[in-house]
This record gives structure tokens, sequence and C-alpha cells, in this order.
């Protein structure tokens, strides 16, 4: 590992041919099925900006508020995810290089990333999981870099990275601890002497006390949201076993060994000693939390540097490949080769009919990791489907209602991605917002006027019979290509009972 030594210089080469490489594939299939049900959610919550949310921190909404800004289409919201994907490439090199790794390590670091089925998939739309290593990484990169030279001064630059991810993602306060733990067990634990490190510590909490005490003004929803989940076990729970296993898979099994030997060489190595506690902590935590089996993965590109560097510091010590380029062709030729083989699973280039017989075929379906999304496609691609076609049906029987009656009724969605797609939709088909008290839209979906009849989606008739004089079938949404659980009647509520605003709180439902 390089000291405090002058690094290799950045092979831009090859490095910006494995990025660019990475941000136009994600570019070319932007467009190609539709939004993604929390797409369509966080569109909402950006019409709604406020410094927290039922299940999210502010940052991920402000991308989206940003998108709005730029138009909001379909294309504007996965150029900013794109954009992500081909940032967290650029930091694996980066850090392959402060790990003194050279061009070759610099570019198969960023290759393991474009080629991890993970960020294939997560990449393709724009969600926390698109930005999120950017935080982690950032902070390994800057904490490495401490650790390398004793420039204390830039944990102020750690502590603005780290108050930025908590804005985006409140996991990263888990991660923030689990390094506070790396640090201690390490001999990174001079720094806590030093008031340069406690005044990034200082900044990284002033930066996310806003969101704090939102949360705090508002009676912690996010805790109440996490024991919601927990109680009514939405979550598919891994035991130890299982959460590596998954691991393993969704990084790509032919990955293992680079990765591996990336974790060993953290631990030899002393100024990167705290990176590989910190990976073995974050790893304990999220079993022990029961955490989904991606929460881990922001943390692969530091594993994927290291097992790069290592790599090619064997490969330097084999005397005779030295003048050979064979040698480094065949392991970049093999991730090259994955990767080629995992594009049309994950990321939407096919029709959705030849990407499910593909997926049949190699038996690449990805694991759920909720309990009751189910489809024919995973989830990411299955809830980009039936979207459009809802607010179609919604606003036909909208459209056939008397004027009268029309004046009279709402659109109640029993989901925030139905809400999502009404409020995305609706107002080109002249529907009215949606009515909606799940997650965040039961801070602003209650409507100043009640109205006397509701449109209601993602209900049962047993569950409206009791609100209505009357409730009648009028349409049956399917959309061969999504979510089952969006496959269901669409019922028109006629003469309700009760005001809203009274049975508000019995029907708002966080997860």
């Amino acid at each position: 590992m390089a000291t405090s030594r002058e690094l290799p210089p950045v092979a831009w080469r090859l490095v910006g041919f494995v990025v660019a490489v990475k941000l136009l594939l994600h570019l070319a299939a932007s467009g190609s099925y539709g939004y993604f049900r929390d797409e369509l959610y966080f569109l909402d919550c950006a019409r709604h900006l406020q410094w927290g949310y039922v299940d999210d921190a502010p940052g991920i909404v402000w991308l989206f508020k940003a998108a709005l800004l730029a138009g909001g289409s379909l294309p504007v919201v996965r150029a900013l995810a794109a954009l992500g994907g081909a940032v967290t490439v650029l930091s694996a090199s980066l850090l392959a290089r402060e790990l003194g790794g050279k061009g070759f390590a610099q570019a198969f670091a960023g290759l393991c990333v474009l080629a991890a089925p993970i960020f294939l998939a997560m990449d393709g739309v724009l969600c926390v999981g698109a930005w999120e290593p950017l935080f982690w990484m950032g902070c390994v990169l800057l904490a490495l870099r401490i650790a390398r030279t004793g420039d204390s001064r830039l944990w102020l630059w750690f502590g603005l990275v780290a108050g930025l991810g908590l804005l985006l993602k409140y996991t990263m306060g888990l991660v923030l601890l689990c390094f506070l733990v790396a640090m201690a067990l390490t001999p990174l634990r001079r720094e806590f002497r030093k008031p340069a490190f406690w005044a990034g510590v200082g900044l990284a909490l002033l930066l996310f006390l806003p969101a704090l005490l939102w949360q705090v003004r508002n009676h912690f929803p996010l805790l109440t949201d996490m024991e919601n989940i927990r109680r009514e076990g939405k979550n598919v729970v891994l035991g130890p076993l299982a959460f590596v296993k998954q691991q393993i898979e969704f990084l790509d099994p032919l990955l293992l060994p680079v990765w591996l030997a990336g974790l060993v060489a953290l631990f030899r190595r002393r100024e990167a000693r705290v990176l590989g506690w910190f990976y073995l902590l974050l790893l304990g935590a999220m079993i022990l939390l029961h955490g989904k089996n991606y929460y881990l993965a922001a943390i692969y590109p530091m594993l994927f540097a290291a097992g790069a560097v290592a790599l090619e510091a064997a490969l330097d010590r084999w005397r005779w490949s030295r003048a050979k380029a064979w040698p480094r062709a065949v392991p970049a030729a093999g991730v090259a080769a994955t990767f080629l083989l995992f594009v049309p699973v994950f990321v939407p280039l096919l029709p959705p009919q030849k990407l499910h017989a593909y997926q049949v075929r190699l038996g690449l379906k990805p694991e759920r990791a909720e309990v009751s999304h189910a489809g024919p496609l995973d989830q990411v691609l299955g809830d980009q489907f039936g979207w459009p076609e809802m607010a179609q049906e919604v606003a036909r029987i909208y459209a056939s209602l008397p004027p009268e009656e029309r004046a009279k009724t709402g659109i109640y969605a029993g989901n925030y991605g139905e809400a999502g797609a009404i409020n995305q939709f609706g107002p080109a088909l002249g529907l009215p917002t949606a009515i909606c008290a799940h997650q965040a839209d039961s801070y602003w979906g209650l409507p100043a006027v009640e109205p006397a009849n509701l449109i209601c989606l993602g209900c049962s008739r047993e569950g409206l019979e009791g609100h209505f004089d009357s409730v009648t079938e009028v349409a049956v949404h399917h959309s061969p290509w999504g979510m089952a659980e969006e496959n269901r009647p669409i019922y028109l509520g006629r003469g309700l009972r009760t005001p809203l605003h009274t049975i508000w709180p019995r029907i708002t439902h966080w997860n």
C-alpha cells in the first residue's frame, strides 16, 4: 500500500472507459419500461418538501425535486440514477488508487462494480441505493487518506460527507457507529484525541440536525414505521448464512475471490485495517438487525478496490508476467463476460417477455427482499409496469360519471404507489389529486373539501362496505408484467357515511 509517498496517477483512459460504459448503459435503458413504484412516491414527496418523511430522510427527495424542476420526465429521473451509478464505479477506481493501485487495479475495481448484479439493478432506478455508495465510499476514501498521511484536517471533509449521507438515509448513522468502533480497534483511534476529528463530528451533526428535529417534532415516525415492519413481518428475515449467501449471489459468485481477497488484504495492511474491521462490524450489525439483503451493498466497492490492488500486486510479483498482457487480460475478460451475461437480466434492454424468458432460462431471478411482492419479474422491474394504465382506467371511470356526481367524487389510493401514479399521470387526464393515508402521503393526503364518493384503488369490498351507502365494482386493473398485488378490482363507493377527517387516524397506515 502507498503511504505518504506520491500515489500512482489516475489511469483516466481506462477508468473513464469503464465509467462511460456504466453511464451510457443506464441512459440507454432509461425509458424502456416505466416509473418504478418508489419513484412515483418520491415525486409526490418532492411536491411536499419537508425535512423528513415517515420512511425516508429528505436527501433522496431533494434529488427528485431537482428532477421535477427539470421536467420530471422518466429520462430525467433515470439520468440522475445513472449518474449516481457512474460515480460509484469511479469511487471504486479512486479507492484502488488510494490503496496504491496502478492502472490495472483502478480499471479492474471499476469493472467489478460495473459487473455486479446488485449495482446493475439498483442503478437502473432513482432510489437511495443509486446514491448511497457515494457517501459511504467518500467517507472510506477520506479515512484511508487520513490513516495513510496523518492529515487530520480531512476530518472536516469527512464530517461534511457523513452529514450529507445522514440526510440521504438514516442508515448512515449505523455505518458511522460501526466505523467509530472500527477506529477504536485500530491505531486510527489516536485521532480521537485531535480537535479536528471532533470538529468533523460536530459538522456532521449540525448538517443532520434539521432532519433530527423534524423527527422529534413528529414523534419519531421512522421508529413507528420500523416497528410496524417488524410486527407485520413485511421483510424477508434472513439468518446469518442465508444473508451471506445472498451477498455472494447478488455480487456474482465469480467475484467472490476478488472481494474476499480484498478483505484479507485490508487486514494485512496497517493503514487499512480499520476498513476490514468496518466491513465485519457492519456485516454483523446488518445480520443482527435483520436488514434487507441489499442494505450492505454500498460497502462492496471498497472490497473490490482492495481486491483489485491485491490481484495487481500478485501479478507484479509474478516476474515473467510483467512483460505479457494476458495474465491481466484473463481476469478482466472473465468479469466482462459475466457483465454481458447479467446485463439482460437486470437492465431493461429487452421487452418484458424476452427478459422473463432469459431470466428463467438462466435461473437468475433475484431473491425477494419483501414477503408480499410477487410477479413474473423481480420487484425492481415488475413495479415499473401498469401505473399509466391504472391512471387511464380511473380517468375512464371518472369521466363516465354524470357531471354533478363527478364534482363530488374523489380518488382514494390504498398505497403510495397508486397515489403517485394518479398524481403523476392524472393531471393530464383531468383527475383530481389522490387521497391517500399510506406512509408520508398521510401528512398531505386529506383533501380540504371532502368528497361524497370515492373511486377506490387497492381496497377490498368488505373493507369499503362499512363506510359507504353502496359499493360497486367498476373495473379490474390487470397488468401482466406488473406486481400481482396491484391486479385488483377498482370500486366506486357512493355516499361516504363518515367524514374522512374523522376516520383518518384509523385508516392511516405506515407499512
